[in-house]
Order: structure tokens, then sequence, then C-alpha cells
């Protein structure tokens, strides 16, 4: 039989208790919900070709997407491995190129309510004789992408991206950078007939 006649040796005995119970109890597999995550995409480097119809306009495009022509030379450039499109919608300047550029811009921003930002990028080029603007829209605005391209006196084309998916930036962010560096491009490489 176990004497308990001096502290230290009623100490060691509480010690040594209380280190078999915490491993003891210490050893279950507690259940811990992973946090939620998503897939990791990754896609193949663009390879641009020019796009040429009875338009009249010309652009480079990314070889992966799918143009369809729709009518008064509206196009839909799909991606379906991202589930996006992009609307490009052409109208004639006719006297109201102020108009033309209020509903563009109002179109924009009419996703401020969901955007925490909205990036404005003007885009020059007096030797195409290209002017225009390219939108940013951060957040989980229903776009996050959109510009509009003019001569000014004679054309106004303006291109708009869609994801097939419930608003979540961070979900789409890669397939969005990707549209958006095409989107980019197509703008860059827009020549008018």
């Amino acid at each position: 039989m176990l004497s308990f006649k001096n502290s230290s040796s009623r100490i060691f005995i509480a010690i040594l208790g209380c280190i078999l119970l915490v491993s003891t109890t210490s050893c279950k597999d507690d259940v811990i919900p992973k946090p939620s995550s998503y897939l990791r995409l990754d896609y193949p480097m663009a390879a641009y070709a020019n796009f040429e119809n009875n338009c009249p306009f010309t652009f480079e495009m990314n070889a992966d997407a799918i143009i369809k022509a729709e009518k008064d030379c509206g196009l839909t450039i799909t991606y379906p491995k991202m589930k996006a499109t992009i609307y490009l919608n052409y109208q004639p300047v006719k006297n109201d190129i102020n108009a033309l550029l209020k509903d563009a811009q109002t179109l924009t921003y009419k996703h401020v309510i969901k955007a925490d930002d909205i990036l404005e990028q003007p885009y020059l080029n007096p030797q195409k004789k290209v002017y225009g603007m390219f939108y940013q829209v951060d957040g989980n605005a229903a776009t996050n992408s959109q510009f509009y391209a003019t001569d000014s006196t004679k054309h106004f084309v303006q291109g708009t991206v869609y994801f097939y998916a419930k608003p979540n930036f961070d979900s789409i962010m890669p397939a969005a950078s990707y549209i958006k560096n095409d989107m980019q491009h197509l703008l860059e490489t827009l020549k008018w007939k």
C-alpha cells in the first residue's frame, strides 16, 4: 500500500494523474469541418486569330473561343469550359455619339451596387482611330469586364462578359482574369474597315 506522508509525493501523484488523464483523452480524432475551397483552374496560353466577317470591324480573338454572329453585327464569343460569354454589340454612330457613350457608362455603373470598385482604363489609338474605355468591375457584380470603342464618327462597339453562375468573384477570378486579358487584346487589335 502507498503512503502519502510528504506533500512532494502527493504533488507527484497528482501530476502523474493529470498526465494520464490528458494523454488518454487527447487521442480522439475530433471531427473538424474543412473550410470551403475552390478548384484550382489553370487555362492554356491564349493563341489569337484574326476574326473578320461582313461587319465594319475586325479584331483578334482567342482561338479557343466560339464566335457566333448575331443580328446587326452583334457577336457572342463563348467560352464553354469557363461557362462565360462576351457579348459584342455594334451600332453605327448617327450624330448620337454622346447618347451611345452615356448608355455604355450607365450599363457599367448599374453594377456599382454589388461592385467593390470600378476601375476605368482609357484606350487611345489615333493611328487606327480607335478610342474607348475598359472597365474592370471588382466584387460580386454580374459582369466584371466591359469596354466600349468608337471612332467617334461612324462606329461604336460595346463588349460585356457574363458568367453562367451566381456572382462570386473569388470562385470565378481565374476565369475572369483570363477573359479580361482576351477582352483587352480584342480592344487593342480592333480595326475599322
